[in-house]
């Protein structure tokens, strides 16, 4: 039986107010608990939660679209997705394993740094990867990459984790480059990001790898990621390109 949560949203109006400062309240019968939306281990571990909050109350659908997308992108190109070794970086509890999965991917590894996702991985999608590794590709382990680079990866994916410090430029870099040259890259972005409104480090580092030579973009699309609490649509950018050359480190 699917997991039902009691969920409130707060009164307070979030939509001036940083992302990492928005939380829902959570009762049980042991009380009520506050979770941050970034609190991602915390929410992990009790099953069903992140998809109610995230999937059913706020109708987030970038799984679903990004694998539309990339699907698509390589039947134009005259291949297969199916045929994609699929490394899904910033997987989580394998919400984009699992979309990835209807269109036909049958070999995918997860990798993230959080232990606490690969149990709730485990738990709720069993099977769904060939592998899933916890590891901080930051300060990546000489054996974990080694394991990894055997995969020959001809796809990568990172679906909502990209930007709000989750995952640092290096990290990023290193999965990039675990892809093979003419694989396929696909992620997305806050539409912030790649506009004139967001000057953090992040959204410079996403226009430089867009506008350099390491990736070649095929699509670029704004959509609706989910609504906020407030019900306001939040859209983010689907980006997908093929890795040309592997991305070099900042100078």
């Amino acid at each position: 039986m699917k997991n039902r949560h009691r969920i409130r949203l707060p009164q307070i109006d979030f939509s001036k107010e940083s992302e990492s400062d928005v939380y829902f309240v959570l009762d049980s019968e042991n009380g009520s608990e506050k979770f941050r939306f970034h609190d991602y281990d915390r929410i992990f571990a009790i099953p069903g939660l992140y998809e109610q909050i995230f999937y059913d109350r706020l109708k987030c659908d970038s799984p679903r679209f990004l694998a539309e997308r990339l699907n698509a992108v390589i039947t134009r190109a005259g291949e297969r997705v199916s045929g994609q070794r699929v490394l899904d970086f910033g997987a989580g509890n394998g919400m984009m394993g699992e979309a990835l999965a209807r269109h036909g991917v049958s070999r995918m590894v997860g990798v993230d740094i959080s232990a606490v996702a690969r149990d709730a991985l485990e738990r709720d999608r069993p099977g769904l990867y060939d592998d899933y590794c916890v590891a901080d590709l930051s300060r990546p382990d000489p054996a974990v990459m080694e394991e990894l680079q055997r995969w020959h990866f001809s796809c990568l994916t990172t679906v909502a984790a990209l930007g709000y410090n989750d995952i640092p430029e290096s990290a990023l870099r290193e999965a990039f480059n675990l892809v093979e040259d003419g694989g396929w890259i696909a992620f997305n972005v806050k539409e912030t990001f790649l506009g004139k409104s967001d000057g953090d480090d992040f959204s410079g580092l996403v226009k430089r790898l867009l506008a350099g030579e390491s990736l070649h973009l095929h699509h670029l699309e704004r959509y609706q990621h989910r609504i906020s609490v407030e019900g306001n649509p939040l859209y983010y950018y689907a980006a997908i390109g093929r890795k040309m050359a592997p991305w070099p480190e900042a100078d």
